[in-house]
């Protein structure tokens, strides 16, 4: 489920528009933001930026824009490539317009949760997709739980260990908007009990016709399979993903 085996960013975006989009929004608000500097980007960054003393007195969106901006250059990329990790199974097990929903759900959830939970003065803001992308791994803890026939065990293993690290993370380091976190993962969990009620297991090949026919028509038996001695590029692919789960992990631990 998280091996991905697009060719290209175009065929991503193709297969996966949402997940696309999304990570889209977070570099280039961020670029826009923080490295252009630009008048527009302070004005959005201003306007947008968690702020529960301005909630308070009405600014009801800041409930939602904080979703898609983000701090440092680490920030942004952590999340993004855990969106990338994360989001593309989902969004074709669920649907586009379900995934959205379960996204900002999550997210508003935690950010709602800071400001009920949080601090009231005007120096206090937060910003980031963290609460979202907890909301995706609620989610795919009801798979887990309730929906075992949907994820596969090493997926289950990966997103068990991933969640474990995170919530680790959350308590452990300073600077975490911990309320984000925790109720972005329930709010996520909660959701999965009305958007998964449907869903239909993940394959990478079901939105690409071509393959599928190629596949379909593939010989089952292969007389020079025992003389072929370069590695499966699939194989390839998982141990070069593996690779980077694993230093995506230690970096995850390890960052500020």
């Amino acid at each position: 489920m998280f091996i991905r085996n697009e060719k290209s960013i175009k065929e991503f975006i193709q297969l996966y528009p949402v997940t696309g989009i999304l990570v889209i929004i977070n570099l280039s608000l961020w670029l826009l933001i923080n490295f252009l500097q630009l008048p527009i980007g302070q004005s959005i960054y201003q306007w947008g930026v968690g702020s529960n003393f301005f909630i308070e007195h009405g600014q009801y969106w800041r409930l939602v824009t904080p979703i898609f901006l983000h701090g440092n250059l680490m920030h942004v990329l952590f999340n993004s490539f855990a969106l990338v990790l994360f989001g593309p199974a989902l969004e074709q097990m669920m649907g586009k317009w379900k995934f959205v929903a379960a996204y900002l759900g999550a997210g508003i959830a935690g950010n709602i949760a800071t400001y009920l939970l949080g601090p009231a003065s005007i120096m206090y803001t937060h910003l980031g997709a963290s609460g979202s992308i907890y909301g995706l791994f609620g989610l795919y803890l009801y798979l887990i739980i309730y929906r075992k026939h949907l994820i596969d065990p090493g997926s289950k293993q990966i997103v068990l260990v991933f969640l474990l690290i995170g919530v680790m993370m959350t308590f452990l380091r300073p600077g975490i908007n911990v309320h984000a976190h925790i109720f972005g993962l329930i709010g996520g969990f909660v959701l999965g009990t009305i958007l998964l009620s449907n869903a239909s297991p993940y394959s990478p090949w079901r939105n690409r016709p071509h393959f599928r026919h190629a596949e379909e028509n593939d010989i089952g038996f292969d007389p020079n399979r025992w003389k072929k001695k370069r590695m499966d590029p699939t194989t390839k692919k998982r141990i070069i993903w593996g690779i980077v789960i694993l230093l995506f992990l230690i970096a995850w631990w390890n960052r500020m």
